[in-house]
């Protein structure tokens, strides 16, 4: 499939990970448990840019009249991260959060892939209780920002 590719199912061999591969995707799906939840985890190689995308799925998509208050959520939530990006599908309500490395002119080593992979889940497990208020509990974005970050 290729070397970025290799080095990613190499990653969460040696880290345990139980993974299954996307056929025709150049990519794996991993279940990830944290303190939070539990969700799916996506790692997709793109070995002509020499890019690896790793992302997180909300367990839950967020229901249309809510989403434009996730939008203000998911918006303060990428104020503050140094690494990383939360997206919202407006069209399915479908939440994620995602992490990138450009590995061009290197290598994905296990430790950058470590890097990419555990802060991303990292972020999910610290927001994924805010997206819960937000969406289910009647919290306000700041009041969900304020509890998360406080």
């Amino acid at each position: 499939m290729g070397v970025l590719y290799d080095a990613v199912v190499d990653f969460f061999k040696r880290d345990e990970w139980p993974s299954v591969p996307i056929e025709g995707q150049n990519a794996v799906s991993v279940n990830f448990r944290g303190k939070s939840g539990q969700w799916t985890c996506y790692a997709k190689a793109h070995e002509d840019k020499e890019i690896v995308l790793f992302y997180s799925y909300c367990p839950v998509k967020v229901p249309e009249d809510k989403r434009p208050i996730m939008a203000d959520f998911l918006t303060r939530a990428n104020y503050s991260l140094y690494i990383g990006n939360f997206e919202m599908d407006y069209n399915d309500g479908e939440v994620r959060f995602k992490t990138s490395i450009d590995v061009e002119g290197d290598s994905l080593s296990f430790e950058l892939m470590k890097r990419l992979a555990y802060n991303n889940v990292g972020v999910m497990d610290r927001y994924l209780p805010g997206i819960m208020q937000v969406t289910y509990g009647g919290a306000s974005p700041q009041e969900a920002i304020a509890q998360v970050e406080g």
